[in-house]
Parts: structure tokens; sequence; C-alpha cells
């Protein structure tokens, strides 16, 4: 029997998404649980997965199209079944069949008329992009292979948009390819760093004198998707939710000094980071103090029994959370692989549905750019989130002596309608109990 696959939401207050990119092409087989299509929300681009098994008969909406939550996108069938009347149903025809078959991604790219500046939702794959920056999913597939900065492209597609063409044509110039050869990819070291820090320091050139008519001009610049969900969001959380702030300094030389060690029997892409650790810890702690697990809800507060930790991720035009579930059921070590995983997929704009709902408590980490404490916004519906600056040797006393130790600030952020400052600060001594004595943390 033919099945009609819908739109899925996503979200809790996700209403529509734009579909874009078909995986699975009309005519071609699909497996119960593979990708059938990648779809873009307000949060990020999520493969979605099909819940049957057959054949792809129908494409119901083409690539690009903005669908409602809900709605028909594509009919799966049985070989050789007669899809007629299930493309004939209501349910069906709740959206207009495309007349003709979508063009080639690249073709699509090249081809599509420009939609007007103001109006225009960027694409996920753009949103991901420097500012100013557009390029197709090819281009900017190429262009990472390549090791090629895309802002240094010049692009021939609508609006500038950087398509296949122009990365071929920057690739055949050799001083470029040579550099772009050369160049290290993204998260590599830089070569010869260590040899260069130890060099002597040449003099600053002088500062060119700029005329008033060299000045650069003022820049409008689009808020993406991503971006305006943040800050709709935020707006949100800020004028409803009654934030106050806990911040606690923790004692991390036990954690610092077991991590040393754990780290020294892992493989590289096991390694645990200190931001493991913490969710753990946090995990552990808000067993104790189910009211911080938990959501508002209008006049009711929802306390959670699951603990799905979420796990802000910095992404090329905003911030996304992705989640790890049950993670005070978890060895530290799968924490850090599954963490890891997930962060991964969020920076290549590969997330699937349930690497990002779910959560029920954030963790915000900027300690790896070097921040000693800040506040974070509480992430809606939650009832909580914690701010953790950078783990760093300081002057401390131990003894009636001054020594060197590691310490550590975070700050938690906690909605006023749903608790106190009194739990508040007994959950953050409750998480110095796992991050002091971290043994704790792998019994």
């Amino acid at each position: 029997m033919a099945e009609i696959v819908k739109m899925p939401k996503l979200g809790f207050d996700m209403a529509e998404g734009t579909l874009i990119k078909w995986v699975v092409q009309e005519g071609e087989k699909v497996e119960k649980g593979s990708v059938l299509a990648e779809i873009e929300t307000d949060k990020a681009t999520v493969e979605v997965e099909s819940n049957y098994e057959g054949v792809v008969a129908r494409h119901l909406v083409e690539a690009g199209a903005i669908v409602p939550v809900n709605s028909p996108i594509a009919i799966i069938a049985a070989p050789g079944e007669d899809v007629k009347k299930a493309s004939e149903s209501p349910e069906a025809q709740a959206i207009t069949l495309p007349e003709t078959e979508p063009a080639s991604e690249e073709k699509a790219a090249e081809t599509a008329p420009a939609p007007a500046p103001a109006a225009e939702a960027e694409t996920s794959e753009d949103a991901r992009l420097p500012e100013g920056v557009r390029a197709s999913p090819i281009a900017r597939r190429m262009a990472s292979d390549a090791r090629v900065n895309l802002s240094q492209v010049a692009g021939s597609g609508p609006s500038g948009r950087i398509v296949k063409k122009d990365i071929m044509a920057y690739l055949q110039a050799p001083a470029l390819a040579k550099a772009a050869a050369s160049a290290p990819a993204r998260g590599e070291p830089a070569p010869q760093l260590a040899e260069k820090a130890v060099k002597p320091l040449t003099p600053l050139a002088p500062l060119p004198t700029l005329s008033g008519a060299e000045t650069p001009a003022d820049e409008i610049v689009p808020l993406n998707r991503l971006r305006l969900a943040i800050g709709r969001r935020m707006v949100e959380a800020k004028q409803q939710a009654p934030h106050f702030y806990i911040t606690h300094e923790y004692d991390v030389d036990a954690l610092m000094a077991l991590r040393q060690q754990a780290n020294s029997m892992l493989q590289e892409d096991e390694k645990i980071s200190v931001n493991d650790f913490i969710v753990k810890g946090v995990a552990l702690a808000l067993r104790q103090f189910p009211n911080l697990n938990a959501s508002k809800n209008d006049d009711q507060v929802i306390r959670h029994g699951a603990v799905n930790i979420g796990v802000a991720v910095a992404v090329e035009g905003g911030l996304l959370t992705v989640v790890c579930r049950d993670a005070d059921h978890k060895p530290l070590r799968q924490i850090a692989v599954e963490v890891r995983t997930l962060a991964s997929r969020a920076r290549e704009g590969k997330v699937r549905p349930e690497d990002i709902e779910g959560s029920t408590f954030s963790i915000s980490n900027l300690g790896m750019f070097d921040v000693e404490n800040f506040s974070a916004i509480i992430n809606p519906p939650e009832a909580a989130i914690l701010a953790v600056g950078s783990a760093r040797q300081v002057p401390v006393v131990k003894h009636e002596s001054l020594t060197i130790g590691w310490r550590m600030k975070a700050t938690i952020s906690v909605d006023h309608r749903v608790s106190d400052g009194a739990e508040a600060a007994r959950f953050m001594q409750a998480l110095a109990d796992y991050l002091e004595e971290p043994l704790k943390l792998l019994l």
C-alpha cells in the first residue's frame, strides 16, 4: 500500500521547513531508517529518515520549496504499485504537484533568477559561510576538499553566488592552486608554527593614510534563518523568564590530573575533554535536583525523567545545541565520543532530528576561548543553563601557603518561576562534589 510522507515537525516551535535536497530520487529504492531528504529548519539542515520501505514513487514538492509541517512531500510504494489513487487523494493534493522535474543542484544554482536580497531566505549552506559569501553545496564541498578560502573566490552565479565552475577556475590558476594546496585544513595547526614563534619579531610596516573617499562603505547584511531564530528565542527567553545567576569557582586540580591520565590510555578520537567531565557531573547532580531538570509549561513545571544534556556548539552563522541523551547513565568515554560526533555533524550541517531536540538542561562552554566567566540565556522551555569558563592555573592558597592551582568558574542561569537561589546554590555545590572529586564520575 502506498504511503504518504509528510513534512516532519522537528521542534516544538517549527511551523514550516525548506526541502533543501532529495537524497533518494523518484524510482529509487529506500530502506526504512535511511536518509530520504535534507530539510532546513530555523535551526539547521536536518537529514530526515524514511519511516517506510519501498520505492519513492513520486516527489510531491520540488527541492527548494517551503512546506508547512505535516504537509505531504512524497509517496513511497511497493515496486510496480500504481500510485495514481494515492496521488489524487485530498491528503496528497494538499501540496500542488510539480509539473517538471527539478533541475540538477548545480544547474539550478546557476540559472535560477536572483531573488530580492531583502526577502531572500538564505540556504543552510550559505548560512554557514562567512558574511557576504554565498556558495552552492557542490562548490562548498569542492572548496573544502581543495582547502580553498571561499572569501577569495569570485562568484558568477545569481547574486554573486559561487558555483562549481568558479572553484575550477580558481584552482586552475597556478599560483592560487599552489597556495590553496599548501594551506592548512580547518582544525590543523599552521606549519612551522613553533619555529616562527621563536624568531625575532619584525617591525610593523607604517599604516597607510586613508582619505575619506577610501573609507569602506556601510554594508547591509541580511540575517540568516538560524540567526533570526536565535534572536526570536532569546528575546522570548529574556522577556518571559526572570533570570537569576549564581557563579561558583571549582578546584579542578584532580580533574585535570585524572583527565591527563585517562587520555594517555585512549585513542585520539576517544580522548575526554574537560567539557565531557562537566556533562557527566551535571547529569548526576541533576538527579539530586529534578526541579532544575525541568521545563516551564504555562502554569505547570514538567520534571523530566530522562536527563538529556544539551551542549551548545558554535556553527557558521549561529549556535546549535546538540543533545547527549541519558547522560547520567553513560560512561565518560561514551559521552566523549557521542558529543564529538554530534558536534561534528552540527558543524557540517548534517544533524538529525534527534541530535538537536529533547534537551532538558543545557551547557554553554566558552573555555576554549580563554573566557574566565560569563552568563548564558536560558534555552526555552528549559528551566536552567550552565555557562562554563576556562580551566586556568592561578595563584591559590592551600594549607596557608601560596601555590599554583587549576581553577574553573561556572555560572548557572535559572528561571525564577521554577526555582530559587538556595536550590541553585545547592546544585552548584553538588556539582563541586563531582568535579573536585572526579573519581566519582567513573564509579
